[in-house]
């Protein structure tokens, strides 16, 4: 039995046929075709999450220097991910910056009585998103002119 088995593997050609190597390498394209475009908006969908985590960062700040002075700061910076730096109303007050993400730009309205933050980022998916006190969070509505 084992020398009829041995017999003809030996007589058995080895190794995989044109067709078979063909149908592998579509399959592969086929997958390829389909990963590809997955991963490149995961990476947009990465962008969108770091301007959301700036945009948080930088409004517990503006809140924490709002519970300190009882007045909303300025805010300036936060252009192309160079730090966004919050002062404080009154003399002798000190700024505070706030890192925020490569590529990411972040801008603001500041009322009396509320904010609103603005932070996009070119190599997302393009969509603004905001950050708005007044609807309580993150959003992507387009911040008023003013502030109240």
């Amino acid at each position: 039995m084992i020398s009829r088995i041995r017999k003809s593997m030996d007589e058995k050609d080895q190794g995989f046929t044109l067709i078979e190597l063909l149908v592998v390498m579509i399959i592969i394209g086929i997958l390829a075709a389909i990963a590809i475009p997955v991963f490149l908006n995961q990476r947009k969908s990465a962008v969108d999450a770091s301007i959301k985590s700036d945009l948080r960062t930088v409004a517990t700040s503006i809140e924490t220097i709002m519970v300190d002075t009882q007045a909303y700061p300025a805010l300036t910076g936060g252009s192309n991910g160079a730090d966004v730096v919050l002062t404080p109303a009154g003399t002798g007050a000190t700024a505070t910056n706030v890192a925020i993400s490569s590529g990411n730009t972040i801008a603001a309205v500041i009322g009396t009585n509320s904010y609103c933050l603005t932070g996009s980022n070119p190599a997302g998916t393009g969509n603004t998103i905001t950050y708005n006190s007044t609807d309580g969070g993150l959003g992507s509505n387009a911040c008023p002119g003013t502030m109240p």
